[in-house]
């Protein structure tokens, strides 16, 4: 079964998470997403939104949707 959550990557740098997400499901676009960035509430099974704070690291644990 393909990956769909990344909890390992909850504090770890933005930019790192998202070379792992996409390494480990090319598939899905990756939206790296700074505190009050503007959002949609759809879901879209190819997409992972990371959630990161003022630091850069990620925030609450990324989801495929």
């Amino acid at each position: 079964m393909s990956k769909s959550s990344w909890p390992e990557l909850v504090g770890v740098l933005a930019t790192l998470a998202a070379t792992q997400i996409a390494h480990d499901r090319p598939d899905v676009a990756v939206e790296v997403l700074p505190p009050g960035a503007p959002l949609m509430p759809d879901y879209n099974a190819e997409r992972v939104r990371v959630f990161i704070n003022l630091g850069g690291t990620v925030e609450k644990t990324p989801v495929i949707g």
